[in-house]
């Protein structure tokens, strides 16, 4: 049985056409479940806090994972991307008149990012490993403190009053966007830079690798998808203030990355999905809707003495699991590996050669 499943399974990673068959899908359910409630709206609104997340865990595996750089900045660059795009919506754009206008907006939280991301490149070129994860969490700490002394923005109190502008086919697109853009430049010749970068910076540079432009690209992609995430969760929440910028929150980023595994596209997905739906079911509200069903005797004392207490545990129990993982699985779920949809056709068959004469690499290859 086992053996006719890992055959199927196989037979299913070598039909490429597949991949573009379920985006085609998916754009057409991201349309569907909202125009005719297919899924009640607290399952949709999962569904757009699981592409959200998709999109951070994506863009900071770039850095963490590809180039094996340990950013703590991710928060900030969305915190950037929230409320620059809130406050031309807000301000600038008429989106309400025009909803057409809600990309731009979007592209634009993103484009600032970026240039912050551009900033924060800078200090990587002399540092590396913690002394990189320091600057980057001072930079976090910088830019929710800017926004707190900034009463235009809303200061501390945060910034209310943002349209609900983000929707599925929206999040499902800007997902695609993500996959396709970080799969690309992770296979050009750019993503090979950063794959020698991770294993050794000085050794890449003797081998003419300009380290210093493919820093300045991974930092530059990465934080420019960050902003768009923050764009998007700005305009699907309708608030934002600095306290949800804050090192919790580049924390959660962190569990999806390496729950799901460094290096690979696939685990972002796999890790964002597996935390965003956990975190939800341990919701106390969740549980005891998804146990209503059971009789009230066992309901009860379950409800007094476990679905009560949720609340306080389901924080512990997340960073508890990433423990785990790391312990028993340092790498991930699919850690330095990649469905075989997401690896270019001469790199599987490069894979397929090396595997031939008995060798061996930690690049991302297909499963």
């Amino acid at each position: 049985m086992k053996a006719a499943w890992s055959v199927g399974w196989e037979w299913l990673m070598a039909q490429r056409w597949i991949l573009p068959v379920l985006v085609l899908v998916g754009f057409g359910l991201a349309f569907a479940i909202p125009e005719y409630n297919l899924l009640n709206r607290y399952v949709q609104l999962v569904m757009m806090y699981v592409g959200i997340n998709i999109i951070l865990a994506v863009s900071l595996n770039l850095v963490n994972g590809y180039m094996g750089e340990f950013s703590l900045a991710h928060a900030g660059f969305m915190a950037v991307g929230a409320y620059t795009a809130a406050m031309l919506t807000l301000k600038v754009l008429p989106v309400v008149a025009y909803p057409a206008l809600f990309p731009v907006a979007i592209l634009a939280g993103g484009l600032m990012a970026a240039l912050m991301g551009l900033i924060v490149a800078v200090p990587s070129f002399k540092v590396r490993g913690d002394y990189l994860a320091i600057i980057t969490l001072a930079f976090l700490m910088i830019i929710k403190s800017v926004i707190e002394n900034i009463d235009f923005i809303g200061g501390p109190r945060g910034l209310p009053g943002i349209r609900r502008f983000t929707t599925l086919p929206w999040v499902f697109f800007w997902v695609v966007v993500t996959v396709w853009v970080v799969r690309n430049f992770v296979y050009s010749k750019y993503g090979r830079g950063i794959l020698s970068i991770r294993e050794d910076e000085i050794a890449s540079d003797l081998m003419s690798v300009s380290t210093r432009r493919v820093k300045f690209l991974a930092f530059t992609v990465s934080s420019f998808f960050a902003g768009i995430a923050g764009g998007l969760f700005a305009h699907l929440l309708q608030f934002i203030s600095p306290r949800v910028f804050d090192i919790i929150k580049t924390t959660d980023i962190l569990i999806m990355v390496y729950l799901g595994g460094i290096a690979s596209i696939a685990g972002s997905i796999i890790g964002a999905t597996l935390y965003t739906v956990l975190l939800e079911l341990l919701r106390p509200s969740t549980m005891a809707g998804l146990l209503g069903w059971l009789p009230a005797i066992i309901f009860e004392p379950l409800n007094e003495y476990f679905i009560r207490h949720l609340g306080v545990w389901r924080m512990v129990v997340m960073p508890l699991a990433l423990v785990l993982v790391m312990i028993f699985a340092p790498r991930g779920i699919m850690g330095l590996r990649e469905f075989r949809w997401f690896v270019p056709k001469r790199d599987l068959e490069a894979q397929h050669r090396l595997k031939q004469r008995g060798g061996s690499h930690d690049a991302p290859h297909g499963r």
